[in-house]
C-alpha cells in the first residue's frame, strides 16, 4: 500500500499550471462533441477515453518539457471530469436502458379483452389526466408493451392493478408516497408506481420544464413507450414519444395517442370478437 501511495505522490509531483490548462481544454473540447452526439453512451466515453490518449501520447512525444506522469495523469483526470458530466449517460447504459426500438419478447401475459373493455381503460386514464390537470396536480404516466427494462420496474411498487381514474388520481395525489415517481400502465393494467426513470439530456428540452417532464421525455428516448405528464406548475398536458414532446394536448389529441397505444397490440382479437 505504501508503495502505491508513494507512486501516486511521485505522479503527482510536477503537475503544474500547464497540465491544468491542458485537462481544462480537453474536457471543453469532448464536452461540446458529446453534445452534438446523438446518443451519449460508455461506448462514446471509451472511443474518446482511447483518443485522448493517443492525442496525450502525441503531446508528449512532441513537448521534452512536458512531465512523463502527465501522460497518464490528464487522461485519469478527464475521465473523471466525464464520468461527472456525463453520469447520466453512464448509468443508463450499466443499467440497459440505451435500447430504444429493440423490443423484448412479448411475455404472453396479458388476456385478450373486449373493445368495450379498451374504451373504458381509455376513458378512465382521460379523466383521470384531466382531473389532475384541472387541480395542477403533477402526474407521469408511461403507456408500455412488456417493454420497460426491469431495473425501472424494480425502482418502484409492483401493482398489477386493473385500470381506474379513482387509483391514478389517488397514486399522485400530493404527498402520496407513490406520487413523485412514474406509473407504468402496461396494456390493461397499472404494472407499477413510484418508479424511477433515466432523465433526458437533450438541450433542446424547454428549460421550463423540470425533472417529471425530464424523465418522461428520457424513458421515451430509451424505450419504445408513451408517456403523458401533466405539469403540477401549470396543468399542462404533455405527451412524449420517441423523444418529441407534444405540448398543451387536449381530449382529442389523449384520445388519439390511447387509441394508437390500445388498437396496436391489444385490441386485434377483440376486433375479431366484436
Amino acid at each position: 500500500m505504501d508503495a502505491v501511495l508513494n507512486n501516486l505522490k511521485m505522479a503527482f509531483t510536477g503537475f503544474g499550471a500547464v497540465d491544468v490548462l491542458e485537462i481544462l481544454l480537453f474536457t471543453l473540447l469532448f464536452y461540446y462533441v458529446f453534445r452534438i452526439l446523438k446518443n451519449n453512451n460508455v461506448r462514446s466515453m471509451i472511443a474518446l477515453f482511447t483518443l485522448l490518449v493517443i492525442v496525450s501520447g502525441v503531446i508528449y512525444v512532441f513537448n521534452e518539457d512536458l512531465p512523463t506522469q502527465s501522460f497518464i495523469i490528464i487522461p485519469l483526470v478527464f475521465s473523471g471530469i466525464m464520468l461527472i458530466i456525463f453520469n447520466t449517460e453512464v448509468k443508463r447504459d450499466i443499467l440497459g436502458l440505451n435500447t430504444i426500438n429493440v423490443l423484448p419478447e412479448k411475455t404472453g401475459h396479458q388476456a385478450a379483452v373486449s373493445k368495450e373493455e379498451v374504451e373504458r381503460y381509455i376513458s378512465e386514464i382521460i379523466k383521470a389526466i384531466q382531473n389532475l390537470s384541472k387541480d395542477n396536480i403533477g402526474a407521469l404516466i408511461i403507456l408500455s408493451n412488456d417493454n420497460i427494462p426491469p431495473q425501472v420496474l424494480e425502482s418502484g411498487v409492483l401493482l398489477d392493478a386493473k385500470i381506474s381514474s379513482q387509483l391514478i388520481e389517488g397514486i399522485f395525489f400530493v404527498n402520496a408516497p407513490l406520487h413523485d415517481g412514474a406509473m407504468i400502465v402496461n396494456n390493461h393494467k397499472i404494472q407499477a408506481a413510484g418508479c424511477f426513470l433515466p432523465l433526458s439530456q437533450n438541450a433542446n428540452v424547454p428549460k421550463e420544464l423540470g425533472t417529471r417532464h425530464r424523465a418522461g421525455i428520457g424513458i421515451t428516448e430509451t424505450c419504445d413507450v408513451t408517456a403523458l405528464i401533466v405539469s403540477e406548475e401549470t396543468g399542462i398536458i404533455t405527451i412524449a414519444q420517441r423523444g418529441k414532446i407534444s405540448r398543451y394536448a387536449d381530449y382529442d389529441l389523449l384520445k388519439k395517442t390511447l387509441h394508437e397505444y390500445y388498437w396496436k397490440d391489444l385490441s386485434a382479437d377483440g376486433r375479431k370478437r366484436a
